[in-house]
Order: C-alpha cells, then structure tokens, then sequence
C-alpha cells in the first residue's frame, strides 16, 4: 500500500464484459497471461483487478487497448474447464482506476486507486429523484419488448430508489453495449451516470422496437407465403386424386413461364400475372377459369415483340405504285410525300391517311401497295355494317363468345405489332341503341 492509497494486484483484461461494484459475474479464461493472473491473486488476498478491453478481438492488448477504469473485485471461485481453460466467480468490491502499470509480463500487474463517486449537492439530488424516474420508466419499456425479463430483476429495479444501486444493478443485468457499461462506470457524478444508463436504455428500446417491427413483417410474409403453399399443395393433391393429366397449378406456372419470357410493359405484366394468380385458385373445370384461359392465350398470343423494320426507298416506292395502278397523281404525290417524312423522322407518331372515292378505283389495293413499298406487314379491316360499338373496343370477357375489337384482331393475324391497317368502308359505320362505333373508332386512333 503507497501513501496515495493505491494497493498493488494482479489485472485481468475482459473481453466483452463490464463488472460493477456489488455485482457477481462468471466468464470463462482461456489466455495464459489471465490464468498466471488469477494464480496469482489466489495466493496473495483473491484481490484482482478487472477492466474492459477496447478491442474483443485483441488477444494481447497493450496499455492504450484497456480501459483505465474498472473493479477490484474478489474471487470467489475458480474451477477447470476443459484441458487449459478456468471458470471463474467473482464479486466486484469498488471501482478503482489504473494508477500505474506495475508489470506486463508474465502476467499484468498494476497500481490501482480507489475511484469513489462525487459526494452530490443538493441540486444534484433533485436530480438524482427525476433521473431515478426516467430509469425506471425506461426499464419498464424494456422489459415491455423483452418479456422474458427475469422477475427477479424486475422486482429489484422497481422496488429500489437507491440511485447508486441502480446506476450499477441496471446495466449489469441488461444487454448494453459494452462501450455504454464503460461510459457508465467511468462516470464520477451520480445523476449524470443516470442519464448516460437512461440515454443506453433508450437507445436499446429504438433497436428493439425496430427489431420487432421487422420480425413481424417477416413474420406476416412467411405466413402468407406458407398458407399459399400448403393450400397450392392441396389443390395438386386433390386434382391428381381426381386424375385430372394437367393440374391448374402446373397451368398457371406455364402461363407465367409465358409471361416471363415476353418483354411487356411493366403494367401489362402485373394485369397478367395477376389472371394467372386467380387462375391457380380455382376449380379447373370452372366457367370463369374458361374465361380467363382464354384471356390469357389471347393476349399472349400477340405479337408483343414482333416488329418489321421500315426499309423506305421512294424511287422504289414510286415505281411501285406506277406498276400496281394507272393515274392517280395526286394520290401518289401525297402517300411519296408521306413516306419521305417518315423517312427523315421515323419516330413521328404514325400518320393516318384518308382514301375517298367511288367503289372500284383503287383504295383497298393502293394501301396494299403503301405496305409493300414500306416493308410492314398489311391488316384489313372491313367496317361496313358494323353497328356495335363492341366490335371495335371488344367484347367484355366475362361474355359468352366474347371476342377482342377488330384492330386488336387485326393485329394478331398480321403477326406484327406495327402493320398498316385499311379501315375499310369507314363510312358505312353505322350506329344504333348499343352504341356508337365511329365515336369508340375515334378513341382508338386518337390514343
């Protein structure tokens, strides 16, 4: 013992632990520097000086990888584990401070000096009153989200006002941060040591909080996903029971390989992953599974990625409009007008040309001509007598026999998805009480 009252002992550094005075604590020793450590403290008073390193990871710390605060404490119990290995039990006596560093090898030894806590002021104990309040009530909300909180520190917590206990049992029993422990022990003022612990528990009660948020969204996802598998997996049981060849779940998988393997408007592809979800959960034999089969082989029959590629010569244009039919000047001069424009601006919307005239002079077989001069594929579309506004928008699918409009029938049997279409007879659009087809052909050249 020196005249500043430091006493002199063996050092353990710890990996991941904070003792505090009064408090128990077992950890296991593996290195040989601790175990000489230990050894030693046995055979001179079981007084041992404990503190925290800085790096878990480290497996030989020096002097500025160690914490300068920790605790003398006395050794209970010290039993073999394993072939090298100790467990140890000890009891933290006081907190104490490194004075000096006595010897490193074989094994720590240091000076160390009673760090007792600031005696408080009156208005620091009024402090201490508000601060023990706001512990308390953020240990409850801990415990709230752990509930598997030991009753016995609970009880402990809750019926203690003793600031110094608590400052000391609380973060001893939790699962703080090692950083935070420190930050705790180093602290010589008892009122702000609180407010570092009630600081710690609230952030632990931020993560915590997030932590179960989390869980219960992946919780709500595995739930669902796994009710949908098991009822996936009862609908294939009961249709092979039945010894149907083709179950609905093996079709609904086939129509979304289908779907993958197109390359479709994001849109578009969720309307169509979501027919062959509803698909998948209903009876096989059903009239509305009927119905969206024959949605879906509609649609995926067109022709989403199939384009022809403009090859415009107007010199050959020309000539093939001399060769396929005699006279009409002005009709060629406009249509070589036309294909020139698109000529030096191909991404101009497409234009839309107006062919008039009595029957028989040449309209249906010049837009022929226009395709063949521009290399698209041609689709013709015969509107004469078509009275109902469906034959152009489509019927609705839940109909029986419904049928798309004409321009998305058209498309499908030119195998293109950008032909020039002949509206035929546009003029002979007639109309009635089922509607007005000129007005929904309106709406769909003007989209």
């Amino acid at each position: 013992m020196s005249d500043l009252n430091q006493y002199e002992m063996p050092m353990v550094a710890l990996r991941g632990l904070v003792l505090f005075p009064k408090m128990i604590l077992h950890f296991d020793v593996g290195r040989e520097k601790s175990i000489l450590a230990l050894n030693a403290a046995m055979k001179d008073g079981k007084r041992v000086f404990l503190t925290a390193q800085k790096d878990v990871r480290e497996d030989n710390p020096q002097d500025n990888g160690l914490y300068q605060t920790g605790v003398v404490a006395e050794i209970r119990q010290i039993l073999r584990s394993g072939e090298e290995g100790l467990k140890v039990l000890v009891e933290g006596k006081y907190r104490a401070r490194i004075a000096q560093v006595v010897q490193k090898d074989p094994y720590w030894v240091v000076a160390a000096e009673q760090a007792p806590l600031k005696t408080p002021t009156i208005r620091s104990k009024a402090m201490e009153e508000a601060m023990i309040r706001i512990v308390k009530d953020s240990f409850e909300e801990f415990c709230y989200q752990m509930p598997k909180m030991p009753k016995e520190i609970i009880v402990n917590v809750l019926g203690s006002s003793d600031p110094l206990y608590l400052s000391e049992y609380i973060p001893s029993n939790l699962p703080l941060k090692v950083e935070d422990k420190q930050c705790i022990l180093e602290e010589d003022i008892l009122s702000k040591r609180l407010r570092l612990l009630a600081q710690a528990m609230e952030k632990e009660n931020d993560i915590l909080g997030l932590e179960h948020d989390i869980y219960d969204k992946v919780r709500e996802s595995m739930d669902k996903n796994q009710r949908e598998y098991y009822l996936r997996e009862q609908m294939r049981v009961i249709s092979e029971e039945l010894g149907e060849e083709e179950s609905v779940m093996d079709e609904a998988d086939e129509y979304r390989r289908r779907i993958a393997a197109l390359t479709l408007p994001q849109e578009v592809a969720d309307k169509f992953y979501s027919e062959a979800d509803r698909l998948s959960k209903m009876p096989p034999n059903s009239h509305e599974s009927s119905v969206i089969r024959g949605y879906l082989d509609l649609c995926l029959e067109l022709p989403w990625n199939v384009s022809t590629k403009d090859k415009i010569d107007i010199a050959k244009a020309k000539a093939q409009l001399d060769r396929d039919h005699y006279g009409l000047v002005k009709v060629k001069e406009r249509i070589l007008e036309m294909l020139a424009v698109r000529k030096l601006a191909p991404d101009i919307k497409g234009q839309i040309i107006c062919l008039a005239g009595p029957p028989g002079v040449g309209k249906t077989s010049i837009a022929k001509s226009i395709a063949k001069s521009m290399g698209r594929k041609y689709a013709r579309i015969s509107l004469g007598g078509v009275k109902d506004e469906s034959d152009i928008r489509g019927h609705r699918k839940t109909y029986i026999g419904a049928m798309p409009g004409r321009i998305i029938n058209a498309i499908k049997l030119a195998g293109s998805n950008n032909p020039l279409i002949l509206l035929d007879e546009v003029d002979k659009l007639g109309g009635d009480y089922k509607g007005d087809p000129s007005s929904a052909l309106l709406e769909v050249l003007d989209a």
